[in-house]
């Protein structure tokens, strides 16, 4: 396996040419395609990816370790299939559209100003977890471990306060129609 470090790449289209096989640390991607890509068993580690496009690209096996993505198109990914081995990262004005994260173990992540409609958090431990001006629109907390989360600046986020775990977890008044919901209750 090759090692890639310290390396910018601009402006590159992967779709169709692939990106290199190997390991990748501290590299930064900007303006980049990785769209329909298949990205399986490669490794990123403290890299940055900005206005990058990774629209159904295939990430089984792919290691995010300390991993930042600002601003990129990230639908339909499956990020339950990612390495889960020391899988850290976080979210900055992204499109994560019909994404899962299907119990992935990733406390203390960071989404902020993100798109996040339907996407399946079941099963996932989002302790201590931050949904910054994120809208969450028919996205799935099922059995979901959001203890100590703050989602107070979020919109449209539906769960069920019985099947999820709470306790500590920040939420604003707006959002109280999407956790009694369940109940028919009418909040005015």
């Amino acid at each position: 396996m090759n090692y890639i470090t310290d390396k910018d790449f601009k402006n590159e289209d992967f779709s169709e040419k692939g990106l290199e096989q190997a390991d990748y640390e501290n590299c930064n991607f900007t303006d980049c395609i990785f769209s329909s890509a298949d990205l399986s068993s490669y490794s990123f580690e403290e890299c940055n990816f900005e206005n990058c496009d990774f629209s159904n690209t295939k990430i089984t096996n792919t290691a995010f370790k300390n991993v930042c993505f600002k601003n990129c198109k990230l639908i339909g990914l499956q990020f339950d299939e990612c390495n889960p081995f020391l899988l850290e990262f976080s979210f900055e004005g992204c499109m994560l559209n019909y994404s899962s994260f299907y119990q992935l173990k990733i406390k203390g992540t960071r989404f902020t100003r993100c798109t996040m409609h339907e996407v399946d958090f079941s099963e996932t431990e989002l302790t201590k977890a931050i949904f910054s001006e994120c809208d969450l629109a028919g996205s799935i907390f099922n059995f979901t471990n959001l203890q100590k989360a703050d989602l107070r600046n979020s919109i449209n986020l539906y769960l069920n306060p019985e099947q999820n775990q709470l306790a500590g977890a920040h939420f604003s008044l707006d959002m109280l129609p999407g956790l009694l919901s369940k109940y028919n209750i009418k909040v005015d």
